[in-house]
């Protein structure tokens, strides 16, 4: 039988998580770059930023002439443009003061992915980047991640956004995040959620 998926929220009936979302805004913009492969990822966060904060934008490819587009409209903006993604030149997100408007920039795949994109597309090289300096290790215990820096492209937004726009309120955003994991959680069988939740207390 055919799965029946949530007009609203894209994700089975059964795993509907609409009771959790109530969008939110936010001075500073989102803009996703969305490697193809998570697009139809069963736990892809960008889909639950978007449900928490509806004027985030999702441009999906992985070379320059499939962000051509986005490379346009940022080019052409006066507002300060900031790449999140760690590097040697990266500043730590507390540690910038964003006066006006900023615009944050995201990339949605592994970490192999990620990095293939910033190759692909050096105009990203213009801008400053950024890097998170938490204290609180990633709430998404149902990825396996081998790096223990690892976050969700949701927790790095929302953090990031924290961090520039101290005012924002991110509750929304990891509301839908936590029911996303909670009704994963919970449909795994006993043995199988015990093994992620010891691994999350031995990271």
């Amino acid at each position: 039988m055919k799965r029946k998926y949530c007009i609203n929220c894209q994700y089975p009936q059964s795993a509907c998580i609409c009771h959790a979302v109530k969008p939110t805004t936010t001075v500073t913009d989102i803009i996703i770059m969305q490697h193809p492969s998570e697009v139809e990822h069963a736990k892809n966060t960008v889909r639950l930023l978007k449900l928490a904060l509806p004027q985030t934008q999702i441009y999906v490819g992985e070379t320059a002439d499939d962000f051509a587009e986005l490379q346009g409209y940022l080019a052409a903006q006066t507002r300060p443009v900031f790449i999140v993604y760690p590097n040697d030149h990266s500043k730590a997100a507390n540690e910038v003061e964003a006066d006006d408007k900023a615009i944050i920039v995201l990339i949605d795949g592994t970490w192999r992915k990620a990095y293939r994109m910033l190759q692909l597309n050096p105009w990203l090289l213009n801008y400053p980047s950024l890097h998170l300096e938490c204290e609180d290790e990633s709430q998404y215990v149902i990825r396996k991640a081998k790096r223990s820096d690892s976050l969700s492209t949701l927790e790095a937004a929302a953090y990031t956004l924290a961090s520039l726009e101290p005012g924002a309120d991110i509750v929304p955003i990891f509301a839908v995040f936590n029911a996303m994991v909670h009704h994963k959680l919970s449909a795994m069988p006993a043995a199988v959620r015990q093994r992620y939740n010891s691994d999350k207390l031995k990271g």
